[in-house]
């Protein structure tokens, strides 16, 4: 695993952004985890956050892109502060761009805020993590309404690895058969779970035996159909 990705792992519990226990998802399921990505508060997290997704953009899409979408509200700070990361990294000027929920009429008018989109545009949409696909309904004619527009792909942070209410799918696999454009996530549960079982971070075991049997019975149920094998063979 890339060191980054360890680091985001890490930074996560850190941030108390990831967490392990009895959490109940607004879909209703029991989870033994739950992600709460509104717990990045501070400068300091903003700017190590917006440097983990540089790496995996880079890693996932290269340079051949001109503009972050990140979908109101979430994905306004994610833009900026990716945009910024990947330009100290990498020295590419990106633009960011963002949607209001309300059109504005007058000044900076219209329902985008940033770069101005226009045909030719490469975009990579920027999300903190993807759970029903929802969103992406709502972006995707956004981004299309702007003229002929190239979604590169999707980045998120977390690929929460389980199938949706009504497939067998995962929520990114959804999203790449319905629109055609590819997905990724800076790091993956079973990656998170090969970092942290029994591993100390910040003094503590995260993932404990206990808390590891609870996450495979969970996949075992919810896992998605491409990576439900590969997380039990994982371990």
């Amino acid at each position: 695993m890339e060191k980054y990705k360890q680091e985001f792992i890490d930074f996560m519990v850190e941030s108390d952004v990831l967490k392990f226990g009895d959490f109940t998802l607004k879909s209703g399921r029991k989870s033994p985890f739950f992600m709460n990505a509104g717990a990045y508060q501070t400068g300091s997290q903003l700017k190590r956050l917006g440097e983990f997704y540089a790496k995996a953009i880079h890693d996932n899409y290269g340079d051949d892109f001109d503009v972050l979408f990140g979908p109101a509200y979430k994905g306004i700070p994610l833009s900026v502060a990716t945009s910024i990361a990947y330009y100290n990294l990498y020295g590419k000027e990106i633009g960011y761009c963002s949607n209001r929920k309300e059109i504005k009429d007058h000044g900076d008018s219209g329902i985008l805020l940033g770069t101005k989109l226009e045909d030719k545009t490469r975009v990579v949409i920027i999300e903190d993590v993807t759970t029903s696909g929802k969103s992406i309904e709502e972006t995707y004619p956004i981004l299309k309404e702007q003229g002929d527009v190239e979604i590169v792909g999707l980045i998120v942070s977390l690929n929460r690895m389980e199938k949706g209410l009504n497939s067998n799918k995962s929520a990114l696999e959804e999203i790449r058969g319905k629109y055609g454009f590819r997905t990724a996530a800076i790091v993956t549960m079973d990656e998170v779970v090969e970092r942290l079982h029994n591993k100390k971070v910040r003094g503590k075991v995260v993932i404990n035996d206990e808390i590891k049997d609870a996450l495979d019975k969970y996949y075992q149920q919810y896992g998605s159909s491409d990576n439900l094998g590969q997380f039990i063979a994982d371990f």
